[in-house]
Protein backbone atom coordinates (compact mmCIF):
# COMPACT_ATOMS: atom_id res chain seq x y z
CA UNK A 1 0.00 0.00 0.00
CA UNK A 2 1.37 3.31 -1.04
CA UNK A 3 0.93 6.28 1.22
CA UNK A 4 0.02 9.55 -0.28
CA UNK A 5 1.96 12.67 0.56
CA UNK A 6 -1.00 13.95 2.63
CA UNK A 7 -1.14 10.71 4.66
CA UNK A 8 2.60 10.90 5.37
CA UNK A 9 2.25 14.54 6.34
CA UNK A 10 -0.72 13.74 8.62
CA UNK A 11 1.17 10.89 10.32
CA UNK A 12 4.22 13.10 10.89
CA UNK A 13 2.04 15.83 12.32
CA UNK A 14 0.34 13.31 14.60
CA UNK A 15 3.74 11.98 15.73
CA UNK A 16 4.96 15.50 16.45
CA UNK A 17 1.77 16.26 18.36
CA UNK A 18 2.24 13.10 20.43
CA UNK A 19 5.84 14.03 21.25
CA UNK A 20 4.76 17.55 22.17
CA UNK A 21 1.94 16.17 24.32
CA UNK A 22 4.36 13.81 26.10
CA UNK A 23 6.80 16.65 26.73
CA UNK A 24 4.03 18.82 28.19
CA UNK A 25 2.80 16.01 30.43
CA UNK A 26 6.37 15.33 31.60
CA UNK A 27 6.94 18.98 32.39
CA UNK A 28 3.68 19.17 34.30
CA UNK A 29 4.52 16.08 36.32
CA UNK A 30 7.97 17.44 37.15
CA UNK A 31 6.33 20.48 38.71
CA UNK A 32 3.83 18.47 40.74
CA UNK A 33 3.84 18.13 44.51
CA UNK A 34 6.70 15.88 45.64
CA UNK A 35 4.53 14.23 48.30
CA UNK A 36 6.52 15.85 51.09
CA UNK A 37 5.19 18.42 53.56
CA UNK A 38 5.06 21.99 52.31
CA UNK A 39 8.33 23.75 53.10
CA UNK A 40 9.29 27.39 53.04
CA UNK A 41 12.77 28.93 52.82
CA UNK A 42 14.06 29.93 56.26
CA UNK A 43 17.35 31.46 57.29
CA UNK A 44 18.57 33.55 60.17
CA UNK A 45 21.29 33.98 62.76
CA UNK A 46 22.30 32.61 66.15
CA UNK A 47 23.79 35.02 68.67
CA UNK A 48 25.33 34.18 72.00
CA UNK A 49 25.50 37.03 74.48
CA UNK A 50 24.96 39.39 71.54
CA UNK A 51 27.80 38.01 69.38
CA UNK A 52 27.45 35.66 66.37
CA UNK A 53 27.90 31.99 67.21
CA UNK A 54 30.41 31.09 64.51
CA UNK A 55 30.52 27.31 64.94
CA UNK A 56 27.84 24.67 65.06
CA UNK A 57 24.50 23.55 63.69
CA UNK A 58 20.87 24.53 64.09
CA UNK A 59 18.14 21.87 64.11
CA UNK A 60 14.41 22.67 63.84
CA UNK A 61 12.33 19.71 65.02
CA UNK A 62 8.62 19.66 64.12
CA UNK A 63 5.97 17.81 66.12
CA UNK A 64 5.62 15.40 63.18
CA UNK A 65 7.85 14.84 60.21
CA UNK A 66 11.44 15.35 59.29
CA UNK A 67 13.69 17.85 61.05
CA UNK A 68 15.54 20.64 59.25
CA UNK A 69 19.19 21.52 59.78
CA UNK A 70 21.53 24.37 59.01
CA UNK A 71 25.25 24.90 59.50
CA UNK A 72 26.36 28.14 61.16
CA UNK A 73 28.81 30.29 59.23
CA UNK A 74 31.38 32.71 60.65
CA UNK A 75 28.65 35.37 61.03
CA UNK A 76 26.30 33.02 62.91
CA UNK A 77 24.04 32.73 59.83
CA UNK A 78 22.23 29.56 58.76
CA UNK A 79 19.89 28.35 56.00
CA UNK A 80 17.59 25.42 56.78
CA UNK A 81 17.45 22.20 54.77
CA UNK A 82 14.95 19.37 55.18
CA UNK A 83 15.42 17.22 52.05
CA UNK A 84 17.54 19.12 49.51
CA UNK A 85 19.98 21.94 50.16
CA UNK A 86 18.16 25.13 51.12
CA UNK A 87 14.63 23.76 50.62
CA UNK A 88 13.56 25.14 53.98
CA UNK A 89 11.40 23.83 56.77
CA UNK A 90 7.79 22.71 57.25
CA UNK A 91 5.30 25.26 58.50
CA UNK A 92 4.44 25.13 62.20
CA UNK A 93 6.05 25.27 65.61
CA UNK A 94 9.46 23.67 66.05
CA UNK A 95 11.64 22.80 68.99
CA UNK A 96 15.14 24.11 68.34
CA UNK A 97 18.57 22.72 69.11
CA UNK A 98 21.85 24.58 68.72
CA UNK A 99 24.73 22.12 68.65
CA UNK A 100 27.98 23.94 69.31
CA UNK A 101 30.24 20.94 69.91
CA UNK A 102 33.49 20.84 67.92
CA UNK A 103 35.35 17.50 68.03
CA UNK A 104 39.05 18.08 68.76
CA UNK A 105 40.07 14.42 69.04
CA UNK A 106 38.52 11.06 69.90
CA UNK A 107 38.33 12.09 73.55
CA UNK A 108 38.03 15.90 73.52
CA UNK A 109 35.47 18.42 72.30
CA UNK A 110 35.24 22.20 72.43
CA UNK A 111 31.81 23.61 73.30
CA UNK A 112 31.14 26.93 71.57
CA UNK A 113 27.69 27.17 73.19
CA UNK A 114 26.32 25.73 76.43
CA UNK A 115 25.49 22.02 76.24
CA UNK A 116 21.90 22.67 77.33
CA UNK A 117 21.09 24.10 73.88
CA UNK A 118 22.24 20.91 72.13
CA UNK A 119 19.08 18.97 73.09
CA UNK A 120 15.51 20.17 72.55
CA UNK A 121 14.44 18.85 75.96
CA UNK A 122 16.80 21.23 77.73
CA UNK A 123 17.17 24.07 75.24
CA UNK A 124 13.71 25.56 75.87
CA UNK A 125 14.01 27.11 72.37
CA UNK A 126 10.93 27.21 70.11
CA UNK A 127 10.31 28.88 66.75
CA UNK A 128 7.03 29.15 64.85
CA UNK A 129 7.37 29.29 61.08
CA UNK A 130 4.30 30.61 59.28
CA UNK A 131 5.94 31.65 56.00
CA UNK A 132 9.26 32.27 54.27
CA UNK A 133 11.73 34.35 56.27
CA UNK A 134 15.39 35.26 56.25
CA UNK A 135 15.50 36.95 59.65
CA UNK A 136 15.02 34.28 62.32
CA UNK A 137 17.06 35.39 65.30
CA UNK A 138 17.97 32.94 68.05
CA UNK A 139 19.53 34.46 71.15
CA UNK A 140 21.58 32.28 73.50
CA UNK A 141 23.48 33.11 76.66
CA UNK A 142 26.42 31.66 78.51
CA UNK A 143 24.78 32.94 81.69
CA UNK A 144 28.20 33.64 83.20
CA UNK A 145 29.91 30.65 81.57
CA UNK A 146 32.28 30.56 78.61
CA UNK A 147 33.47 28.17 75.87
CA UNK A 148 35.19 25.10 77.30
CA UNK A 149 36.95 21.88 76.34
CA UNK A 150 35.40 18.65 77.56
CA UNK A 151 37.22 15.35 77.89
CA UNK A 152 35.13 12.21 77.48
CA UNK A 153 35.94 8.52 77.71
Amino acid sequence: MLLSFKNVQRRLLTSRQNVLLLLCVGAALAGCDDGRPQRVPVSGAVLIDGQPLDYGFVRFIPEKGRLATGRLDDRGRFTLTTYEKGDGVALGTHRVEIIGEEPLSDTRSRWHAPKKYARWRTSELMETIDGPTDNVRIDLTWDGGKPFVETHN
